[in-house]
């Protein structure tokens, strides 16, 4: 079968926004390529938080203003253009000394750049926001800063060294008994674990961080903890333990209304499905994944679907309708400008022609 449906991710980071979102978006949003990093708080959800605590100053207004335009470009799309945004509000946040300010911005610049892949400058600046937030004596920064790092960490295949900052960040989140802080934590450990091979010990860590992603009424985090979970049970082929995770991920997804948490959901339970070669449960579960993209008009997400259903089309025998795929496929990556993914279903598609010319 095609390699949309045979290639599976198991990577699915929790931090603020590494990576979204993206890699977002996981899938964000679109999983034609190397995972995505879930989120903790969004890059969207902290630029609500005001910081304007003190005297307002022109500095201060002009580096909030800054902030805030980043953080529109970055939401667009356009990473390049939010990073001279917020370097230049990070100059100004130091100039007045407002240090939570300046951790808030390296927590920005660290994620984007990890999204861009430039590494070294992200590294760079999640290690300054983890100092400041030492500095600060703020342990929920640490927490956080420790996640995001180790996130990044995970990027670059530093695998043992994440699982260092992501047992640091338990330990902090244990000793002032943070509930989201020990979820989020475990959960990313787990995932560490899980990209070491550790499967079974992976499965542990992602049961524990369950229960404070619900003690913490945290639905959305616990999703991502489902399909982190639902992942590792599928790499031990326990099909009916990762169907029961995927589903309670897509259940938790439509109740918190993130169309990027239910897509993930529905593709695990599609990779099960077509392995066992059920396929009219996996094609109604790729229906709904159509209508969530169109209802969200991810053009993106759209091309992914149409291109799993021909490649499930074509593997079930069904070649004229996997052919009506294609062809739906190959127009959007057209529109798309995306000559890539263009040519390999195009590819896909002349395999099939010329196996009904036969």
């Amino acid at each position: 079968m095609g390699k949309g449906l045979r290639k599976h991710r198991f990577i699915k980071t929790e931090s603020r926004n590494l990576l979204l979102v993206s890699f977002y978006l996981l899938l964000v949003a679109f999983f034609f390529s190397a995972p995505k990093a879930a989120k903790a708080v969004s890059i969207d959800q902290q630029l609500s938080i005001p910081l304007n605590n003190g005297t307002q100053t022109t500095d201060r207004e002009d580096a909030d203003t800054l902030l805030r335009l980043g953080g529109q470009e970055e939401q667009k799309g356009n990473l390049e253009k939010a990073i001279p945004y917020w370097l230049q509000a990070l100059e100004l946040y130091q100039r007045i000394g407002d240090k939570e300010a300046i951790g808030l911005t390296y927590d920005f610049l660290g994620i984007t750049y990890g999204k861009l892949g430039r590494y070294i400058e992200a590294e760079d600046a999640l290690r300054r926001r983890l100092a400041v937030a030492r500095d600060r004596q703020d342990f929920q920064g640490q927490i956080y800063g420790l996640n995001n790092l180790g996130t990044l960490l995970l990027q670059r295949s530093a695998v043992d060294a994440a699982i260092v900052s992501f047992s640091e960040a338990v330990r902090i989140a244990q000793s002032i008994k943070s509930l989201p802080g020990e979820g989020l934590s475990l959960s990313n450990l787990g995932l560490a674990t899980a990209s070491a091979g550790d499967y079974y010990q992976a499965i542990k860590r992602y049961e524990e961080a369950l229960i404070f992603r619900r003690r913490g009424d945290d639905p959305l985090g616990e999703a991502n903890t489902q399909n982190n979970l639902g992942d590792a049970y599928l790499a031990t082929e326990k099909y009916r333990d990762s169907l029961l995770a995927y589903r309670a991920a897509q259940r938790l997804g439509r109740q918190t209304r993130d169309r990027s948490t239910q897509i993930r959901a529905i593709d695990g339970q599609v990779a099960i499905y077509s392995r066992l070669r059920q396929y009219p449960v996996a094609f109604e579960l790729l229906d709904q994944r159509l209508t969530l993209a169109q209802e969200s008009q991810n053009l993106r997400q759209e091309l992914r679907t149409l291109a799993l259903l021909a490649q499930l089309y074509q593997a079930s025998g069904n070649n004229p309708t996997a052919q009506t795929f294609y062809e739906r496929a190959i127009i959007l990556a057209r529109s798309l400008g995306d000559q890539q993914q263009e040519a390999f279903l195009i590819n896909d598609l002349a395999q099939i022609r010329f196996t009904r010319a036969k």
